[in-house]
């Protein structure tokens, strides 16, 4: 009897605390006093204005909420500087893939979706890609995992990079690429 009992109690229970753990996760509502009340959008903008009391309390609600400070800040010039990249030429762009940021994601777009005067040629059912400059033939643009492969190793870092790249590239073929190492 008592098996029996279970048999028909568990499922219930089972599929009520899905649902609760769903809810949690997709529930519109605020936890707790970290959200500002906000006036409904059908509010008439009379009724939004209110009266004084109701104004401070917003206000003190809003001053409540903290402020995000930057953690970097960066200058304007460092955000809004111009790059000037010439493919034909010797320039090389060398991905830096960081682990759980989108970073394989990017990487794809930049050998498949990327409108050049010479995409890359993708083979089906091939990770790597072969990025050639417009009018060559063994010479390549782009240093990443989809292009080069792992070439200086698993998500290798920035320091393995500048010390990896410039031999990597050589032992490609393609030594006359102008690479970080020799630009700074």
């Amino acid at each position: 009897m008592d098996e029996r009992f279970n048999r028909w109690l568990l499922p219930p229970l089972l599929a009520l605390l899905f649902l609760l753990i769903v809810y949690q996760y997709v529930s519109p509502a605020c936890p707790g006093a970290a959200c500002p009340r906000r006036p409904p959008a059908s509010a008439p903008a009379a009724r939004r204005e209110g009266h004084p009391a109701e104004r401070d309390e917003e206000e003190a609600a809003a001053a409540a909420v903290p402020r995000l400070e930057p953690k970097f800040p960066f200058a304007r010039g460092e955000l809004c500087r111009r790059v000037r990249f010439d493919m034909r030429g010797r320039d090389v762009i060398v991905f830096l893939h960081i682990q759980k940021t989108g970073g394989t994601t990017f990487g794809r777009h930049l050998v498949r979706n990327i409108r050049l005067e010479q995409p890359c040629y993708c083979r089906a059912g091939q990770k790597k890609c072969a990025c050639h400059r417009p009018g060559g033939d063994k010479d390549t643009w782009l240093f990443s995992r989809f292009s080069t492969g792992w070439s200086c190793g698993l998500h290798a870092d920035w320091t393995e990079l500048t010390s990896c790249v410039p031999a990597a590239m050589e032992r490609r073929g393609c030594a006359g690429n102008r690479t970080l190492s020799q630009v700074a």
